[in-house]
């Protein structure tokens, strides 16, 4: 497990509106499938099925309950099936802003790389450097770097802007981790990364297909300590970024993690934010039981 993070590394630390009604209704109906299903393996008490969900605030409910937040944990998931019929991610829980803390590497990378492929030159190699210590083991002198390369927060949201992102607002100066985003905006990022559906379905992205393939490598080759989150509702496969950040006022954490995961053959891009846990152990687990309970619930839409 990686060691606590000092305050320099991971920075200290408009709620959107839910989903349109169609999609809401959508994953009222996968989340009833999906406690079905657990019933049927024995896994969730009677109790439970009791209080199937018949609207979206039901929905919500229904998340929380196979979640299990305790205390202040607050979670938010989003998935997304790039092999299936529907374009459109579903999300799990209030889609409101949380702090990135170092998934916003991730955002960094793909600004520096638009920046670049912008003026017409690749990555130097130092920044190619700064970018592989970043991703695959969350450097954060290699992120302060890059951070300052791409010119801080409006760097970051002027160049977000070409990559579809609406709702993730920058950290004040060098607090890169104080980042706010949304996990419906955390998909739009992993959409601009991952979606390689051939067109019309594909959505698309002001990145060229060697920065994606780029970061995509870089998202697969994580060091093993932190190959935990998303990985944990992986079949077959799996390319992500974690972030975690001790607040200094309240002693607890923001934990998250971003990513592709594939199995049953499909692939689905997933990002989950969380905050209020009494550890980093509580968040990394809280974090991996949403994900794979958004990730069975899309697989048994």
């Amino acid at each position: 497990m990686p060691h606590r993070p000092s305050p320099l590394s991971h920075p200290q630390s408009a709620r959107r509106r839910r989903p349109r009604a169609r999609r809401a209704a959508g994953r009222v109906g996968v989340l009833a499938a999906f406690v079905a299903m657990l019933l049927s393996a024995g896994t969730l008490a009677p109790a439970l099925a009791a209080t199937a969900p018949t609207g979206p605030d039901d929905a919500t409910t229904h998340f929380r309950a196979l979640v299990r937040p305790e205390g202040k944990e607050r979670v938010t998931a989003a998935v997304l099936d790039l092999d299936g019929m529907d374009r459109e991610p579903v999300v799990y829980g209030d889609d409101s802003p949380y702090d990135t803390a170092s998934i916003v590497k991730v955002d960094i990378l793909a600004v520096a790389l638009l920046q670049a492929q912008n003026a017409g030159h690749d990555l130097t190699a130092r920044e190619r450097a700064w970018a592989a210590a970043m991703i695959e083991r969350s450097d954060n002198a290699a992120a302060n770097a890059l951070w300052r390369r791409i010119g801080l927060a409006p760097g970051l949201e002027a160049a977000n802007k070409q990559l579809g992102l609406t709702s993730t607002k920058g950290g004040p100066g060098v607090r890169w981790g104080l980042t706010r985003t949304t996990a419906s905006d955390q998909i739009r990022l992993l959409r601009a990364v991952f979606d390689t559906a051939p067109a019309p379905r594909a959505t698309p992205t002001a990145l060229n297909e060697s920065s994606r393939t780029y970061i995509r490598t870089l998202m697969a080759h994580v060091v093993g300590e932190q190959a935990w989150g998303v990985s944990a509702a992986a079949g077959s496969g799996w390319a992500l970024k974690n972030g975690w950040l001790q607040r200094s006022r309240t002693g607890l954490w923001d934990v998250n993690s971003v990513g592709q995961v594939t199995t049953s053959g499909h692939r689905y891009l997933v990002a989950v934010l969380s905050d209020g846990s009494t550890s980093m152990k509580d968040g990394v687990s809280l974090v991996e039981r949403a994900a794979r309970a958004a990730v069975s619930s899309a697989t048994a839409r």
